[in-house]
């Protein structure tokens, strides 16, 4: 079967690979769609943590059933899509049921080997079946549990100014589900392509260009107070400490962005703000079902986002050019 490797930073290559051997308790699955989003670049540029090479990435996909146990709820033709947080199910966070930040936690495509290939062998509690959506549509769901889990880890309300830095499919998620808890979002993104898709395609009061003045425009639109909720999604260590200015007092500040550095602010002015600040890891079962049922009523721009798609076949010459801003991806899919 064809797999493509990311044998070290900036080193894609296909080659044809053994089928996995299924054991028991797994389901075969033959891989029809994979998402590309900022984890998988990362990898392939080097800034991934957490990460040894080589590695087959990918973790958003969907499939169909090849072959599964009797008793799985799971027959040969499903659709499906698959939660790629492999969690151990008895750790403190799992006994809580926060399998997303599991102390022993792999994920499909960044700690093991995930879906850049045809077919992949998963252990069944990790596979739904797609229900109401299409193979594009499930495989998209995964990067759009991250922006769902964080919003309902702010804990956001309707009414309450929200502000969403940085406009990559994560950042857009955040926004998507904030403008659909009844938020008043503001994006703030360096791209002036990016900011033009969420006027267009995202249900938000406002675009921000980060540049001189930014900050300024941020307290026009807030009459001076800032913001309730700030999400960071720049995977950018700087742009991170830089988000603290922009809480409100009594306001939360999401970190959904991972990055290599320390993170550092003044303790003062986050004290006085009395402000909560919080990471957000992954998403659970709950966010990624509330995703499904989301796609079903049509209330996210799936199309729209889908800027993209490139055959399994080509993606070792190709991969590169979704890197390259002038060909304006918002989330690309991979045919298998």
């Amino acid at each position: 079967m064809l797999t493509v490797i990311c044998n070290e930073p900036r080193s894609l290559t296909a080659i044809e690979s053994p089928m996995p051997d299924r054991q028991p308790g797994e389901t075969l699955i033959r891989i029809k769609r994979v998402g590309v989003c900022g984890t998988d670049l990362h990898i392939f540029t080097g800034n991934q943590p957490f990460l040894e090479y080589p590695r087959v990435m990918g973790h958003e996909f969907s499939g169909i059933v090849e072959a599964s146990d009797e008793g799985s709820g799971l027959v040969a033709g499903d659709v499906v899509y698959v939660m790629p947080y492999i969690s151990c199910g008895s750790c403190i966070a799992c006994r809580q049921g926060k399998t997303n930040c599991c102390t022993r936690i792999q994920v499909l495509g960044v700690h093991c080997d995930g879906a850049f290939t045809e077919y992949l062998s998963v252990a069944h509690q990790f596979i739904h079946k797609a229900v109401g959506v299409s193979l594009d549509q499930a495989a998209m769901i995964e990067f759009l549990s991250i922006g769902a889990h964080a919003v309902r880890r702010s804990n956001l309300q309707a009414g309450q100014r929200t502000l969403v830095v940085g406009t990559g499919p994560i950042g857009m998620a955040a926004a998507i589900f904030a403008g659909l808890r009844g938020a008043v979002v503001t994006v703030l993104d360096t791209r002036d392509d990016r900011l033009d898709f969420c006027r267009k395609h995202l249900n938000i009061h406002a675009a921000v260009k980060i540049g001189e003045g930014d900050k300024e425009a941020l307290a026009e639109l807030t009459e001076g107070d800032f913001y309730d909720v700030v999400f960071d999604a720049t995977g950018n260590a700087r742009a991170m400490e830089r988000g603290f200015e922009f809480i409100a007092h009594g306001g939360t500040y999401v970190m959904i962005s991972v990055v290599r550095d320390s993170i550092t602010f003044s303790d003062p002015e986050f004290h006085k703000r009395e402000a909560t600040l919080m990471g957000s890891r992954n998403a659970t079962v709950e966010d990624f079902r509330y995703v499904e049922q989301c796609l079903r009523d049509g209330l996210i721009p799936d199309q729209a986002l889908n800027t993209h798609r490139i055959p399994l076949s080509e993606v070792a010459t190709r991969f590169t050019t979704l890197l390259d801003p002038q060909q304006g991806v918002v989330k690309a899919i991979i045919e298998c």
